[in-house]
């Protein structure tokens, strides 16, 4: 299921990052690899805040929709 329908406070695995690849990179960067950890802390007018290597990022709706878990 894409990470926008992850429920906040839980801890989810990252399965798979889609998007094409300068998105695919750019949330790589950010600490969304496959096998890693990430934490909805809670979602504000449609964007996310999330807890991923133990920082805490806000990211779009659409680029949470590119993250499976």
């Amino acid at each position: 299921m894409p990470l926008t329908l992850a429920s906040p406070g839980e801890e989810n695995m990252i399965r798979k990052v889609g998007g094409n690849p300068e998105m695919k990179q750019h949330l790589a960067d950010l600490g969304f690899v496959a096998g890693g950890n990430v934490t909805v802390v809670s979602t504000i007018g449609g964007n996310l805040i999330v807890n991923v290597k133990e920082s805490r990022i806000a990211i779009s709706r659409e680029m949470a929709g590119k993250i499976m878990v």
